[in-house]
């Protein structure tokens, strides 16, 4: 199974400031370390356009940035609602039997009876534990917790086993 080449982060939310300052929704974890990738990139039209980030930082329950070449109000408003994201080369490297959320992405989930539940259509974070939200014949939202719910990952394959029943 092919894994994506871009990893989204976040996208632009707001502008900030008149100097071409950019309100940052970020998915990473803790939330300000969107702005420890550098470059970064921003997908407008369909297209990806590397910026390097001059500068970067947590503000309140947000996160804020300057991108190069971005040095106005109006240019930064041009940019509300585009995906920041970064190369796949640009994540670290995980300890074995970790994987980033966007690898489990689009993995068909296999119950231990070899019934198909459905594909990951995308993660929630809950405090508890983390959620697959996976989409087939409805939407399921199964626990990712190892060893108890989630019995193999094989990105190779593109299966998560899990211990679940269909009926849930």
């Amino acid at each position: 199974m092919s894994r994506p080449d871009w990893i989204i982060l976040g996208r632009i939310a707001g502008v900030y400031g008149v100097k071409g300052w950019v309100k940052l929704f970020s998915e990473t974890e803790p939330r300000e370390g969107i702005v420890d990738y550098d470059p970064l990139s921003i997908q407008i039209g369909g297209e990806w356009k590397v910026l390097k980030l001059e500068s970067g930082r947590a503000h309140g329950k947000g996160v804020v940035a300057k991108l190069e070449g971005v040095d106005d109000r109006d240019a930064a408003a041009a940019l509300i609602g585009a995906s920041i994201g970064i190369r796949r080369e640009q994540l670290e490297p995980l300890p074995k039997g970790e994987y980033y959320w966007a690898d489990l992405v689009g993995l068909e989930v296999i119950n231990l009876e070899a019934v198909s539940l459905g594909w990951v259509d995308h993660l929630m974070e809950t405090g508890a534990n983390d959620v697959l939200v996976v989409s087939g014949d409805r939407e399921r939202l199964i626990p990712y917790v190892r060893d108890q719910v989630i019995q193999e990952i094989d990105l190779e394959a593109g299966i998560i086993r899990v211990d679940w029943d269909p009926d849930f």
